[in-house]
């Protein structure tokens, strides 16, 4: 036997979500026309971190490993901007320019979230902006 699900109607018009802009100085500038993150009602919706240190600038030295770490540092930190942690991300979206390097990429993914654990889906691409290993987007809650 099923459950039943109790639904409600809501009416939600455009001018009742507002959609903002978010930003913050402890990751790095968006590098085109796109805001780093945009909350719309309850969600957040970052752009793709790529592994940017926002203190140089530059990318991170080293592999996939290091590379997701700041990638996942900078999402964290746009996050904290809205007064939001990982533990509120619903959905993640892992672009790799290899799929090669999955099993590196999610031991240090790994570190980072804990249960129950977001959505996640993982791409390999053909390429990513300056020739990134890795960038991240996140969809979290507020």
């Amino acid at each position: 036997m099923l459950g039943r699900i109790k639904t409600q109607s809501i009416n939600i018009t455009k001018e009742t979500i507002m959609k903002k802009a978010i930003s913050t100085t402890k990751a790095p500038s968006a590098i085109g026309p796109y805001s780093q993150a945009v909350q719309v009602g309850n969600f957040v919706y970052t752009s793709g971190q790529i592994p940017i240190d926002p203190s140089t600038g530059v990318f991170v030295e080293g592999g996939i490993k290091e590379q997701t770490r700041q990638s996942l540092l900078n999402v964290k930190a746009i996050l904290e901007e809205v007064g939001l942690t990982l533990g509120d991300v619903v959905k993640t979206t892992v672009f790799m320019a290899d799929m090669k390097d999955f099993s590196d990429m999610n031991t240090v993914y790994a570190d980072f979230f804990t249960e129950p654990f977001p959505a996640r889906s993982a791409v390999a691409v053909k390429t990513l902006p300056k020739g990134a290993l890795v960038e991240i987007e996140v969809v979290a809650v507020i």
